[in-house]
């Protein structure tokens, strides 16, 4: 059976039946709701739910159904009726006293595309019964109500009229928290786990005080997910960790998704809380380090990658540097000493340079195109943007770059050498983008180089004039 099957017409009901401008039936999306009702009252859930409380089955009728208000819920006018007519408060008897997965998930689904529409959203988001009853839908077992509570919440989210409420709303009940962080650490559903991502990048963007509660949570107990409604206890939740693990989950099969769990250590990073939460980390943020570092090097923006791929990337690429530089930054000299040792040093900067390479190809497209569309106002928009933030991410890539140039040792120069990551193209590439703002970076690496190899460096003393007149 379809999920959503094809909505009903009131072609041939009688005339001013019609929902609005629609051709759905008042009579017949009424009747689904007394059935609905009915559905949940006592006498009918009796019969069905065990003394276990075994979740029950819906009625394929009646799924086939509820279904079709789903989908013709995406509807300004349907939605307008189901809010006059109380849906909201029947789908709250439904969340009380249904043990049926399935229905929970459509009357949340229901409530999710009603909420798309202004008036509606804000009916729904100031009633603070319903608002405190969807949050709890966080710690339901069944894997589609999550999804749909999330997509419910990431829309109140993003309408910035109510979205403060929710805030509020979350930032008063940890058992949110400790939900969100179930799911992170513990799912494998992708589209689940982007979903809630997104709801989490929303929630920290919005709000640093949630953001730095969430940063210090980790101590508090509170109701977690349960099939029978009874409380159990969660672990103890770092918030870094569970980002990491779903992370790992997305990587392979949703590059957005990456884009979301990499944005979100971004935001931590905006304060010192979220960097030492990372750095302090039982590994000493080793895992952290370890993923970002891995993504840089061995999956995006690679050798056998076209340059424009940069384009394609620049987001994600952006915040994985930026983490990175903030962690770089934070580090003792006894672990810059340690770090420069690893094997991961060289290839990272051999990968930074890399993309600095493939964004000088992508200015010159970048030049092109603006001469071909110098009459198309929207084409220099679209330009406009896309320079904007590559130069986002040439920035964040510049400052990490000189950070570690200046850490370089003559073993480590000669290692990179011998790899190939330093010869006269990629070092000229690094000064290029790196002067004259990073002089006293380049200078010191220059120094360390003369030591490795001689030739090279003056050759890049002639090419770069400005560093000769200083040494």
């Amino acid at each position: 059976m379809d999920r959503n099957p094809s909505p009903p017409s009131s072609e041939a009901e009688e005339e001013g039946d019609a929902v609005g401008n629609t051709v759905y039936s008042k009579h017949w999306l009424f009747s689904i709701l007394t059935r609905l009702i009915e559905v949940i009252s006592p006498e009918k859930m009796e019969p069905t739910v065990s003394p276990e409380g075994i979740q029950t089955e819906l009625d394929e009728e009646m799924e086939n159904d509820i279904c079709k208000v789903w989908d013709m819920s995406m509807d300004e006018d349907v939605a307008l009726f189901l809010q006059e007519f109380n849906a909201p408060d029947i789908f709250m008897g439904v969340f009380a006293k249904s043990k049926c997965p399935r229905l929970t998930e459509i009357c949340v689904g229901i409530l999710g595309n009603m909420a798309c529409f202004q008036d509606i959203c804000m009916s729904i988001s100031k009633d603070d019964n319903l608002g405190q009853v969807l949050l709890q839908r966080l710690c339901d077992s069944d894997s589609p109500t999550l999804l749909e509570t999330s997509r419910l919440l990431l829309t109140c989210l993003s309408q910035p009229e109510v979205a403060n409420v929710w805030v509020e709303r979350i930032r008063e009940n940890p058992s949110v928290y400790d939900c969100v962080c179930f799911i992170m650490s513990s799912s494998t559903n992708v589209e689940l786990l982007v979903k809630v991502g997104e709801v989490v990048d929303k929630l920290f963007d919005l709000d640093e005080e949630l953001m730095l509660n969430w940063i210090k949570n980790g101590t508090c107990r509170s109701v977690g997910p349960s099939v029978d409604d009874s409380p159990e206890e969660l672990p103890d939740f770092k918030i870094v960790p569970c980002i990491l693990e779903a992370a790992k989950q997305v990587r392979s099969d949703n590059p957005e998704g990456l884009d979301v769990y990499m944005h979100i250590l971004q935001l931590l990073t905006t304060v010192d809380e979220g960097i030492q939460a990372i750095v302090q980390a039982p590994d000493g943020g080793k895992e952290t380090w370890s993923l970002l570092y891995d993504l840089v090097c061995h999956e995006l923006c690679q050798p056998d990658d076209p340059p424009i791929i940069v384009q394609e990337q620049k987001t994600v690429l952006a915040s994985i540097l930026s983490v990175l530089s903030a962690m770089f930054a934070s580090q003792t000299e006894q672990e810059y000493t340690k770090m420069r040792k690893s094997k991961s040093y060289m290839p990272l900067i051999g990968s930074l340079i890399r993309i600095l390479q493939y964004m000088e190809g992508c200015g010159k497209r970048s030049v092109d195109n603006s001469k071909e569309s110098e009459q198309e106002e929207t084409g220099r928009a679209d330009i406009n943007k896309e320079d904007f933030h590559l130069k986002i991410l040439k920035d964040i890539c510049c400052e990490l770059l000189s950070n570690m140039l200046q850490e370089l040792t003559k073993e480590n120069t000669l290692e990179g050498l011998h790899q190939g990551h330093l010869n006269e193209q990629t070092c000229s590439c690094a000064f290029q983008n790196l002067l004259p703002l990073y002089f006293t970076s380049v200078e010191s690496f220059l120094e360390v180089l003369r030591e490795a190899d001689q030739t090279l460096a003056d050759n890049l003393e002639k090419r770069f004039p400005s560093l000769k007149v200083h040494a």
